[in-house]
């Protein structure tokens, strides 16, 4: 009998599972303000690399400059810091 039938098989692989870029509100001071960042800009920036299924804004760190961010999901602590500052996000 070959090896791959006599090995046990175990845990689950989800075929359908979605990989997020991650994003924290640090990486994001490095933009002028009242720009607007999405994915084009993170991927120039070198903060995004490879084909993601989306991208998601996390809260560590601080911000300091206003910013509107298209991003595919955002953290309540995130969307509270950018919007302390006036920032806006667009989910996309």
């Amino acid at each position: 009998m070959p090896i791959h039938r006599r090995l046990p098989k175990r845990g689950f692989k989800n075929h359908f599972k979605k990989i997020f870029a991650i994003v924290n509100i640090n990486d994001l001071s490095r933009f002028d303000a009242d720009s607007v960042v999405d994915e084009a800009e993170l991927v120039r920036a070198g903060l995004v690399k490879g084909a993601r299924d989306g991208i998601k804004l996390l809260g560590q760190g601080e911000i300091q400059v206003p910013l509107t961010l298209r991003v595919n999901k955002v953290s309540e602590s995130a969307k509270q810091k950018i919007e302390a500052v006036g920032g806006k996000i667009e989910v996309v």
